[in-house]
């Protein structure tokens, strides 16, 4: 990888990104729009945690400066979430500061969830003057009702926290539409300082390659996941899906491969051993890179195990894109916003069951004609519209306005502002 030394002298300004949930690189539109802002001129630091993987505090790679920090606990309850979500909070503040010193930045970078590092922003902007742009990639709100199945005294604070964020936001990015007229509906943000990014994978780099023979282990079809294992991605539901293939239908020519990291992990793994399903599914754990594309390109189906909800209905998938951008039909729930983003790529099951996802896998594998013609769709509309280089014109269009000489603000005012809307 290139020296941070031989790197062009940044010209456009200063960035500083701080993301909760995963580790960059490990996030790939994290570190997609870092590499963009990195070659559009800018100096990026970006602050995250600690990841299989990715364990070093402090490196960098590709000229970005990246900073981890470690979060020793592992939330389960909505106590516990709130204690990580603090732990996080606190080194993130303390490496904002000493980015601050040791780089410097104009605009620091804020990926939920949570929305908390708006505190971190708001310290920037009220003693530095500090801009401040919120990349909104989940909806936290109701993805505390789905975990915890309830409202309550905590939804309404995150409610508050995002009221804050987007108050505080000298601008915001969204992921689709659907996230955009919720900037501007609920978070109030005017227009023309909400921009769309959607997460498109680089199909010059992600494509399919040369299937890995082992992937298969002996079986005449596979179907493959590939993402995070947090209880809210539905994995359980694949793994659960297998069982009813394998156990209650008896089929002994489906395998499935489960490629990814996450929270559940540990818990997946012990539930398909538990299901007799050890011959049957692989956890693959994090792939990357070439392996990646191999083990993928031996599937015949993908599966988006994400089951139908308040949430999940608005978001865009990252596994959408690039199920698609590999020409791989795939079998999803109904997901209002996915349904939008995959067309006629997917094979859409509509109760959100194990045995309905089930059906549907067995369905799809029955029907070659059709995969072929959902696979041709897949890979004409990806390489009509899967276009990174073009995506992201529109997040530097957001720092060129951010950074703009005309563009001045009132921090003080700003600040206020957010404050008082958390009493309200």
């Amino acid at each position: 990888m290139p020296d941070a030394q031989n790197m062009p002298q940044p010209v456009a300004g200063k960035v500083l990104i701080i993301v909760e949930n995963l580790p960059v690189p490990f996030d790939r539109r994290v570190w997609q729009e870092a590499t963009a802002l990195r070659e559009a001129g800018y100096e990026v630091s970006v602050i995250c945690p600690t990841g299989k993987k990715h364990t070093e505090l402090e490196e960098t790679l590709d000229g970005i400066h990246i900073y981890r920090h470690n979060l020793p606990l592992e939330a389960s309850g909505a106590l516990g979430y709130l204690a990580e979500y603090s732990a996080a909070l606190f080194h993130e503040m303390r490496l904002s500061i000493k980015v601050l010193r040791k780089h410097g930045f104009d605009v620091i970078h804020a990926c939920n969830p949570p929305d908390l590092i708006f505190l971190v922003a708001a310290f920037h902007k009220l003693f530095f003057g500090k801009k401040f742009l919120f990349d909104q990639h989940d909806i936290n709100p109701e993805l505390y009702e789905v975990k915890f199945g309830k409202k309550g005294f905590f939804h309404k604070l995150l409610t508050i926290f995002e009221r804050c964020t987007f108050k505080l936001a000298d601008g915001s990015l969204a992921t689709n539409e659907t996230l955009r007229d919720r900037a501007i509906n609920t978070g109030k943000m005017p227009p023309e300082k909400v921009w769309v990014v959607r997460s498109f994978p680089d199909i010059g780099r992600f494509k399919r390659a040369e299937p890995d023979p082992t992937a298969k282990r002996g079986r005449r079809y596979l179907a493959g996941y590939v993402g995070i294992m947090a209880e809210q991605d539905g994995v359980e539901y694949l793994v659960r899906a297998m069982d009813h293939i394998v156990n209650a239908e008896g089929r002994d020519d489906i395998g499935c491969i489960i490629i990814g990291d996450g929270p559940d992990y540990d818990r997946l793994r012990a539930l398909s051993e538990e299901l007799n399903l050890t011959d049957y599914v692989e956890f693959a754990g994090y792939v990357s890179g070439q392996p990646l594309l191999e083990k993928l390109s031996a599937c015949d189906i993908g599966v988006i195990p994400d089951p139908s909800n308040v949430c999940n209905d608005k978001l865009s998938m990252n596994k959408v894109f690039e199920y698609m951008a590999l020409g791989m039909p795939f079998v999803q729930f109904n997901l209002e916003q996915a349904k939008i983003d995959a067309g006629e790529a997917a094979h859409v099951v509509e109760e959100s069951t194990p045995e309905s996802l089930a059906k549907g896998m067995m369905d799809l594998l029955a029907d070659p004609e059709r995969r072929e013609q959902m696979a041709t769709y897949a890979r004409e509309r990806a390489q009509r519209e899967f276009h990174w280089d073009i995506e992201k014109h529109s997040m530097l269009d957001a720092y060129k306005t951010l950074l703009s000489p005309k563009e001045r603000i009132h921090v003080t005012d700003t600040v206020s502002k957010a404050a008082s809307t958390a009493s309200e």
